[in-house]
């Protein structure tokens, strides 16, 4: 199976999102992420998941063009601007939307910041077992 979990920027919510998913599903699942708007991958996204024992580190922020002609059983949008600028991917491709929030629009001093990757990180978690459950 092939997922492709889309965010505005990639490099918070859907590189934590492909990060947990290639650790919970593992070989049974291919997974990637990309943005509208690609950036590069946050250093407190890569500290949220760190501290959840999976590094991130050697992940890249992609553009969802690169993935255009890709066929994906799932296209996972993390953020509603990206769920509204969502292209339509070949194949079975079937779309879920889960809006979460931006934490890296969250300002305050850096345990703040990187507790609301960490919300956003275990929102996502949750999310991800929940519809893995669905899938067996």
């Amino acid at each position: 199976m092939k997922v492709l979990i889309l965010c505005t920027a990639n490099s918070a919510r859907s590189q934590m999102g492909e990060g947990l998913l290639r650790h919970l599903a593992g070989d049974r699942v291919e997974v990637y992420s990309a943005g509208a708007k690609p950036s590069s991958v946050n250093p407190y996204a890569a500290r949220a998941m760190h501290e959840r024992g999976i590094d991130i580190s050697a992940q890249r922020s992609e553009n969802l063009t690169r993935y255009l002609e890709t066929e994906f059983d799932y296209v996972i949008t993390v953020c509603d601007a990206a769920a509204d600028a969502c292209p339509h991917f070949p194949g079975p491709a079937r779309r879920l939307h889960w809006s979460f929030p931006d934490p890296a629009a969250v300002e305050g001093d850096d345990a703040a910041i990187l507790e609301s990757f960490i919300a956003v990180r275990d929102g996502l978690e949750l999310k991800l077992r929940a519809w893995l459950k669905t899938l067996n």
